[in-house]
């Protein structure tokens, strides 16, 4: 298949008189039978009566059984790999003949497997410097400190100012309050705003203090807004950062001593690092493999990917339980906008699929069964519950086909070439 070629197909199929008539008495028999008329008992509706008064109802039931049974019996018989659903024209039905119609239909593509080991992909071997394993322990640290309230003085730079917030202009519905809120003046973490009117201040002041928000914030009510609040400082505090000695790492888990903890440092370092080159080369091979197979792909299976994609992604915005029917998505412009990346990812797991057969790789049972097991365990569930559910709606073949990927890709990371980043 050319890149210039389709996937679209075109089909004129003919239904048997036979047929036709068969499923017609059929039908006319089923209404007859739950047909209720003034003048006839129940189910005695004479079937003259019915093919006259039903006659639409039952030339509508007979097109819809025996058109979608006739055009996959067509694409079984040519052996045709039919992706999504047909498009039906042009249906002509006439009482005592046969029925003919028109079908558009997609295939699955057919490509020849270029090259696939060898692939260069950048990746160097992670590395982690004592200025890496300082910082990740600093975190660490900063997780054991406490706040210590002082005497009220002046708020300066580095104070941990502990305020009252209620929102007063800017925000729909409810205002924004919380009784209680400690604010680093000068922090990274801090609106510049906030530190801007607290610094100075002393516990017991109270002030109006106007916010612009960032598009991209967090809390959905203040993003992209500018708030005004009123703010009243209740008092100051310090933070106090454990020292770096054996018993704080003893306090952080199953370590003796700051040497076993920087170890583990180290070696935390290293296997997230060595994730995140592996992934980088393995998106780079995957996008080397794309580029070096042009086929068509059917648009159902593009339009199928890019609701798939839009779905999951509105979900996790929007939260559990919304009803994304509702939501009001001109699914136009999102096709738009996601085709082509939706093409790349089709076309990206037809390879994959098709190196997976020509390797024999296959995910094994028991790989699944760890994911349905730590599954349930982060859900709470018992294991057969979360395995039933699995099986019904689709999320068993979703686990074992990620894993068959997972293995693909792990598989030409190996055989790649892999070369220093220039």
């Amino acid at each position: 298949m050319s890149p210039t070629d389709t996937c679209k197909r075109n089909v004129e199929i003919t239904i048997p008189a036979a047929e036709v008539a068969e499923a017609s008495k059929k039908a006319a028999t089923d209404i007859q039978s739950k047909a209720k008329m003034p003048g006839f008992r129940p189910g005695k509706v004479p079937m003259s009566v019915i093919l006259k008064r039903f006659a639409q109802d039952i030339r509508q039931t007979v097109v819809e059984e025996l058109v979608p049974k006739a055009f996959r019996r067509h694409a079984d018989a040519h052996d045709w790999k039919v992706a999504g659903n047909p498009s039906v024209t042009d249906v002509h039905f006439h009482d005592g003949e046969e029925i003919h119609f028109k079908a558009e239909y997609e295939v699955a593509p057919e490509f020849e497997l270029g090259e696939y080991r060898g692939i260069e992909a950048v990746y160097e071997e992670p590395k982690a410097a004592e200025e890496d394993i300082d910082a990740r322990v600093n975190q660490l640290r900063d997780t054991k400190a406490e706040f210590v309230n002082i005497d009220p003085r002046p708020i300066a730079d580095g104070d941990f100012a502990v305020v009252g917030l209620k929102s007063i202009q800017g925000v729909e519905g409810d205002p924004v309050e919380s009784n209680e809120t400690v604010l680093e003046v000068g922090g990274a973490d801090s609106m510049p705003a906030f530190s801007e009117a607290l610094r100075g201040a002393s516990p017991g002041a109270e002030m109006d203090v106007e916010i612009t928000y960032p598009e991209e914030y967090g809390h959905e009510k203040l993003a992209g807004r500018t708030v005004k609040f009123h703010v009243e400082v209740k008092g100051l505090r310090r933070k106090e950062l454990p020292e770096l000695n054996d018993e704080f790492a003893k306090d952080l888990g199953d370590f003796q001593s700051m040497e076993e903890l920087r170890a583990e440092v180290r070696r935390s370092i290293l296997r997230e690092r060595e994730i995140e080159a592996q992934n980088k080369a393995k998106t780079a091979i995957v996008d080397k493999l794309i580029d070096s197979h042009a086929f068509a792909v059917p648009e159902a299976w593009v339009d199928a990917q890019i609701e798939s994609t839009v779905s999951a992604r509105l979900r996790e915005l929007a939260g559990p339980g919304v009803d994304l029917a509702k939501l009001k998505i001109d699914w136009n412009k999102v096709k738009e906008m996601h085709q082509e990346r939706a093409v790349r990812e089709v076309k990206a797991s037809l390879i994959l699929g098709k190196i997976a057969e020509r390797e024999a790789i296959e995910t094994m049972m028991d790989e699944v069964d760890r994911e349905v097991t730590r599954a349930a365990k982060q859900l709470r569930e018992p294991v057969a519950a979360v395995r039933m559910k699995f099986e019904k709606d689709g999320t068993m073949h979703t686990i074992a086909s990620r894993i068959r990927t997972d293995k693909v890709l792990g598989f030409l990371f190996e055989q790649a070439r892999k070369t220093a980043a220039e």
